[in-house]
């Protein structure tokens, strides 16, 4: 075995957790039963990666086992890496079968008609989802097989979820092996990062319920108080208004937990309003800017705007309308009348 390949599986097995070891070995599925009840696991972790180094010697492990017990580690602690959204858009609405035999060759050819030094892997999983790692390489140099790129692929939908490696460069090539591979003919990246792929699958597959403002604002209610009532009238006023701030919020939120979202982007175009006897601009030009949101739990932070006293309610839907806003990307661009007052597509 080659002594790369051999510190690459002892460097993966460190990073799993030792009462995780076992599990991931046995679904790697690389040792037989017979050499897996040889291993001691309640030694040290650095004794355990060498006898497992020793034990895949034995069976003459290549980088491509190796790169495989590398996905199976990803995809458990799938969370320790930033993934990404991109959409991908076909010129018709045709549906086609997805072959995953013909996906795999064509991906492949595509990547390595432009870069030969390049690891590919596959794997497969029950929910239709393809991932694929990637080491890239340069034309004199071997793949770097500790800064993989990974792609997760739902077949049958436009969505790709990308943890690119440090190597931006490679991105676009990454980028059209998958459109030439699933026959789309444009992809585009969707602004939305989080290193939660479950969440940010929930908002591009519209699998948690956010609901969307259908209220009025009611006027404020007067009249005079009696001084003994006053402090009764002060407890009824505060717990009426956070009912309101909770109904609120569950309007524009819906029930349940928020998808853990870490960042958001899109572009704002609006008019610049000032007296006209000031003169202020001498064009009629829209104002534009790019806003950027961004916190270890987004959704669930701008949830907790209201309650907290640090906004009002309700929020305004440019704020509210981020997940739906994501997930309509290129209904956006052709039917801009669905935004609200604004909004463009990024």
């Amino acid at each position: 075995m080659d002594e790369t390949v051999a510190e690459y599986i002892r460097r993966t097995v460190l990073k799993i957790p030792r009462n995780e070891i076992k599990t991931i070995l046995e679904k790697w599925g690389f040792l037989s039963e017979a050499q897996l009840q040889t291993l001691n696991f309640h030694q040290i972790k650095d004794n355990i990666s060498q006898e497992v180094v020793h034990l895949c010697e034995e069976n003459s492990a290549g980088i491509k086992q190796a790169a495989a017990l590398d996905i199976i580690y990803n995809h458990i602690y799938q969370n320790k890496r930033m993934w990404s959204v991109y959409q991908m858009k076909k010129s018709g609405e045709e549906v086609e079968y997805f072959d995953i035999t013909e996906f795999k060759k064509k991906f492949k050819g595509r990547l390595r008609s432009a870069l030969k030094n390049v690891t590919i892997t596959f794997k497969e999983y029950e929910d239709n989802a393809i991932w694929i790692r990637v080491a890239w390489g340069t034309p004199h140099k071997k793949p770097n097989q500790y800064k993989p790129s990974y792609v997760v692929y739902h077949s049958q939908t436009p969505y790709v979820f990308i943890s690119a490696s440090v190597l931006k460069s490679n991105l676009p090539l990454l980028c059209q092996a998958l459109i030439v591979a699933s026959n789309y003919h444009d992809i585009r990246e969707m602004e939305l990062r989080s290193h939660s792929l479950n969440s940010l699958k929930d908002i591009v597959f519209k699998r948690y319920s956010q609901n969307f403002p259908t209220y009025t604002r009611k006027p404020p209610q007067g009249g005079n108080v009696e001084p003994g009532n006053a402090d009764i009238r002060i407890v009824q006023e505060n717990r009426s208004e956070k009912e309101r701030i909770h109904r609120l919020n569950q309007e524009a939120f819906g029930s349940g937990p928020q998808p853990k979202l870490e960042f958001a982007q899109y572009r704002l175009e609006t008019m610049f309003k000032s007296d006209p006897k000031m003169d202020v601009l001498d064009k009629k030009e829209p104002f534009r800017c790019l806003v950027k949101f961004s916190s270890p739990h987004l959704l669930e932070s701008l949830k907790s705007l209201a309650p907290a006293g640090m906004a009002d309610a309700p929020l305004s839907p440019l704020l509210t309308c981020i997940p739906h806003k994501a997930r309509n990307y290129f209904k956006i661009r052709e039917k801009k009348g669905l935004l609200p007052e604004g909004f463009v597509s990024p």
